[in-house]
């Protein structure tokens, strides 16, 4: 694998979809948990557009994850900051890895649940979302140590294509 300078525009720009589209997974989940909650119990539940929303979301969330793999493999990642210690350089390279494969999870697990009606499927999806929460808390707490403790500004990696 190569060890471009920075994150091609590509690669940032899907990071951000995919974080905008997770963000809008957790805000509006409700309109499909409890429709959810009606299928299990036997009744009916009106139809909303946030339940299409949410289905359509976890398929955009899965194509741009993939979409994002093959830039990461084809194109490389930027190497981690000198300062960075060795156990942490191991963290970070396994929690970044960690949040594709939850996503894709996340992503199958509850196409399974809706679609294939697949109770094991919804269970699986329903203790990923924690998994996810941590794993997206450790990413954004991420940057203010890198800016404080570690005296870096790694973050700009993401917001700027390199050159």
């Amino acid at each position: 694998m190569t060890h471009p300078t920075g994150y091609s525009g590509a690669q940032i720009a899907l990071h951000w979809i995919v974080a905008l589209l997770v963000a809008g997974q957790y805000i509006f989940k409700d309109s499909i948990a409890s429709a959810w909650d009606a299928i299990r119990q036997g009744t009916d539940y009106a139809f909303d557009p946030l339940i299409l929303a949410h289905v359509a979301g976890g398929g955009l969330i899965l194509v741009f994850i993939l979409w994002r793999l093959a830039l990461r493999l084809g194109h490389g990642a930027p190497p981690p900051p000198e300062n960075k210690p060795a156990p942490l350089k191991v963290l970070s390279h396994a929690a970044h890895w960690a949040l594709y494969a939850v996503l894709a999870i996340m992503s199958v697990s509850g196409a399974l649940a809706w679609l294939a009606d697949f109770t094991v499927a919804a269970q699986v999806h329903n203790v990923f979302k924690v998994i996810l929460l941590a794993l997206i808390a450790l990413h954004v707490l991420a940057i203010p140590f890198h800016r404080i403790v570690l005296k870096n500004n790694v973050m700009v990696r993401m917001l700027r294509p390199a050159k």
